[in-house]
């Protein structure tokens, strides 16, 4: 009975980590506020890169379409289509020059949301001309290729890795144009046509969506397998260089204080020429785990090289690090082969102490005081002052 108890717990126990694993793999689906920055960094650039791209070829294909419309439609018709093609391609163009340089990742959603409001608003202005458009031969099709416009832009937005919540914000441009075409009744529905087309469009939008998020999983494996270090799970020292750009740049925007941590094992050769390297290994990854344990979300842990770690503490001034190291030490980072207790010889440096706004002098900063901290007998700490705990 007690057995049976026992085994009943364990599985309860083992379905709620399936779903919390489950959930936090879904919730950087549905909004940016659970992504990494590592994983925003490179959305803000791949999103970039391919609105520049469509933008150039929309505004190519966008003029390119103009004679097409002056050789079939009524000059009254043509014409104002025409300027308002040469205007939309001029608006294309003018995305795809701003799209060229790296942007944050609130511009590059911007530039979705203007790529999806160009088409959108030429669509209206379309439908608006087509309604009282003379159209010899009508059977070549084109009053339908104009009304497919909505459904082409929508199926678009699966070139691009967007969350949940910004595929929909993204397709609000396209929706409301629909709505104001339906509303005016420029293209003579039934109500339940009318309702058909919006029905359609919403379910293109769905599946363009999920495309979308798709790729934003996909990016995020990705990243994780080839941003971390697969014996510790801290992240390499090229993704910890970027991130610390990255975060460096915010504590300069919003003028916080930013601390580093660089975190040396003490004698840690000597275990493995004396046990060997897989002993070693294991060692290194108890202190990983030691340290990584009493960060924050928004901390960074990075393996600098062999035995060494930076840790990088946005928001923390050198006494609040000090307290973190404190933490870490008391709680232990394991054991030696020989059952003596892991040290590390550490330095600190922290952004506004040292009045440094770059990462890598700021890294450079705390690696002299670790050095310092090892001249001086090593399990201890020199902080922003020199002084060594």
């Amino acid at each position: 009975m007690g057995a049976s108890i026992i085994g009943t717990g364990a599985s309860v126990r083992s379905a709620a980590r399936g779903r919390k694993a489950l959930l936090a793999s879904l919730l950087p689906l549905a909004s940016t506020r659970f992504q990494s920055p590592l994983l925003v960094t490179r959305r803000a650039v791949t999103i970039a890169a391919r609105v520049r791209l469509v933008a150039s070829a929309f505004a190519l294909l966008t003029l390119l379409w103009i004679p097409i419309d002056l050789l079939i439609l009524d000059s009254a018709t043509g014409v104002p289509l025409a300027i308002a093609r040469a205007i939309a391609a001029c608006a294309f163009a003018a995305l795809a020059w701003v799209a060229r340089g790296a942007m944050p990742l609130r511009g590059a959603r911007l530039s979705v949301l203007a790529l999806i409001a160009i088409p959108s608003a030429f669509f209206v202005f379309a439908a608006m001309q087509w309604s009282s458009a003379s159209v010899p031969g009508a059977d070549f099709g084109l009053r339908g290729v104009y009304a497919s416009a909505p459904f082409v832009v929508a199926a678009g937005l699966s070139l691009f890795p967007l969350t949940a919540l910004e595929a929909l914000a993204a397709a609000a441009p396209m929706f409301l144009a629909e709505a104001v075409v339906v509303a005016l009744d420029v293209r003579a529905l039934t109500p339940m046509e009318a309702l058909g087309s919006l029905w359609l469009l919403l379910l293109i939008t769905g599946v363009a969506g999920f495309a979308g998020m798709a790729q934003v999983a996909l990016m995020s494996q990705l990243l994780d397998q080839l941003s971390h270090d697969p014996l510790t799970g801290a992240y390499r020292r090229a993704t910890g260089e970027e991130l610390l750009g990255v975060t460096m740049g915010l504590a300069r925007r919003n003028n916080i204080p930013l601390a580093i941590l660089f975190i040396d094992l003490d004698r840690f050769k000597s275990i493995n020429d004396q046990y060997g390297h897989e002993v070693g290994d294991k060692v290194l990854q108890a202190a990983a785990q030691a340290i990584a344990s009493q960060l924050r979300d928004s901390d960074l842990l990075v393996r600098w090289g062999g035995e060494e770690f930076v840790a990088v503490l946005p928001n923390l001034r050198c006494k609040d690090a000090g307290t973190f190291l404190a933490r870490v030490r008391a709680a232990g980072m394991g054991l030696r082969p020989d059952g003596a207790p892991v040290t590390a010889s550490v330095g600190i440096s922290e952004r506004q102490a040292d009045a440094v706004d770059d990462g890598a002098r700021l890294v450079e900063i705390a690696d002299q005081r670790m050095y310092q901290a090892k001249r001086q007998g090593r399990d201890r700490c020199i902080g922003c002052d020199d002084a060594a705990v």
